[in-house]
Formats: C-alpha cells, structure tokens, sequence
C-alpha cells in the first residue's frame, strides 16, 4: 500500500501549488476529493457484496445439513414403524377372533338430547342459579299467595 507521510503530503501539495497554480488549486483538491469519496463508497458497496454473497452461501449450506439430517430422521421413523408394524402383526397373528373381540368394547352409541330443557337447565350450577335469583323449585298459587300475602296485625 502507499506510505504517505506529512512530509511526503507537504511535497505533493507543494508540486501541486507549482504545477496547478494558487487559483486553480482549491477547485481541483475538492474535485479530488470527491473522486476519492466516491471510490471509497464504491469498495464499500463492492466489501458488502462479497460479505452478503458469502452469508448467502453459507446459508444454504446449512439449509442443506438441515434438510439432509430431516430426511434421515423421517427414514429412521419410516423404518421404525415399519418395525413395529411388522412386530406387531406377529404377535397378533396367535390370537383368534373371539380372543381379540373380548378386549375391544364397542363404543356407546350417542345420542342428541335434542330440546329437553330439562338436561339444559341442569347444566347451570345450584349456586349460581341461587345467586342470580333463578327458581329452583315452583310454587303453587296457594302457596304463593301465603308466602307474599302481608301478614296482619
């Protein structure tokens, strides 16, 4: 790489201030200036391309072990069930079919309640039925009129 110095950047602006001229001088060092942040910025960009390049790349390498050792694990259990498929069938290949009947118990039909309000109401729990201030129990007319009725004095 270059190994400038001060001295050897004080000889350069003393041969530009010769060669170029005082009046010229400042147009051309900000000209100069300008091309060099320019190129600074383009090395720039270029570095984060190779960087960006070189993370994609390893991306995909590691996208690829992971997809290698998914397809390996789903063979291994492929194989496994297999396994037990098979080991499986030979154990219940001895019984008969009274013997494997009396294990299985048919499921309970089911059957919808349909409107009975009365399955709905017994959902609800007692003590919130009490706390809501809902009936539980129904009163006849007598005992109704009894039970409000202002008692006498």
């Amino acid at each position: 790489m270059l190994d400038l110095g001060i001295t050897k950047m004080a000889l350069i602006g003393v041969v530009a201030l010769v060669v170029i001229g005082p009046e010229k001088l400042p147009r051309v060092a900000r000209t100069v200036g300008a091309l060099l942040g320019k190129a600074q910025r383009y090395v720039a960009d270029v570095k984060a391309e190779v960087n960006r390049s070189v993370d994609l790349e390893e991306l995909r390498k590691m996208k690829d072990t992971v997809e290698t050792a998914a397809r390996d694990v789903e063979q291994s259990v492929q194989t496994a069930a297999s396994d037990f498929e098979k080991d499986w069938s030979e154990t219940t290949a001895g019984l008969s079919s009274t013997e494997s009947s009396a294990w299985q118990h048919p499921p309970p039909e089911y059957k919808h309640p349909g409107k009975n309000w009365r399955l709905k109401r017994g959902a609800v729990p007692h003590w919130y039925k009490a706390r809501t201030g809902v009936r539980t129990r129904a009163l006849s007319g007598a005992a109704r009129v009894a039970r409000y009725r202002p008692k006498s004095l």
